[in-house]
């Protein structure tokens, strides 16, 4: 049996390593965990035994195929009960990623896949991020980030990069959610903040603000 603490470094190591496809440094994973690199470094050495990840001294880790299938699957649940708890609990989506940590370990499949028929087979959690189907593919969606749109074109809020609670609730502030249109005004050069209107008015926005917000042109 995998253990909850395996199951968090896996989906760390996945995610550190854009979706399993690059090798993740020893000091980086101990940094996401919150731990010592020698506790990390131990985990690892666990997940190899149990042939869910490759370590390499001094080069650090990757995940075997088993580790990516348990990463995806982890990623799975989480999404899909956020999409459970916003749209049938009425949380908002700055609360579910703590209560979906929580219940991403549930080991049942079959309760994943009724949710996931429940719920009319979603594509993508409330911040805008593909659910994997049951075989663990991902729909890809085109997106570019706020700071790179051009002036004068007219865009679909599609998704977040900052999924922290400070940045939804700046977002839920202004009124900006997943589907909001809004056009880019114009691009301040000193600072790179960003004018836009939505919902018939002018806002102002920081360039942090432009690179953690995911755009598709309409």
């Amino acid at each position: 049996m995998i253990t909850l603490t395996e199951e968090n470094y896996i989906k760390a190591i996945f995610h550190l390593g854009k979706q399993g496809s690059e090798t993740v440094n020893t000091n980086a994973l101990a940094e996401a965990m919150s731990t010592k690199a020698s506790s990390a470094t131990d985990m690892i050495k666990k997940l190899a035994e149990k042939n869910y990840a490759n370590y390499k001294k001094y080069q650090g880790v990757s995940l075997t195929e088993d580790g990516k299938r348990v990463a995806v699957n982890i990623i799975r649940k989480h999404r899909l009960w956020e999409v459970f708890l916003v749209e049938k609990l009425n949380f908002t989506w700055d609360q579910v990623h703590d209560v979906a940590e929580q219940l991403e370990h549930i080991k049942s499949q079959k309760l994943i896949d009724e949710l996931d028929a429940f719920l009319g087979f979603p594509t993508h959690d409330p911040h805008g991020d593909p659910i994997p189907d049951k075989s663990g593919k991902f729909i890809h969606i085109e997106k570019l980030s706020l700071a790179s749109a051009k002036v004068g074109i007219v865009y679909m809020c599609v998704g977040v990069n900052d999924s922290s609670v400070d940045f939804l609730k700046y977002l839920d502030n202004n009124a900006i959610s997943l589907g909001t249109r809004m056009e880019i005004v114009h691009k301040e050069p000193f600072d790179h903040s960003i004018k836009i209107r939505l919902n018939g008015r002018e806002l102002m926005v920081s360039q942090t603000v432009g690179k953690n917000l995911f755009l598709k042109e309409v």
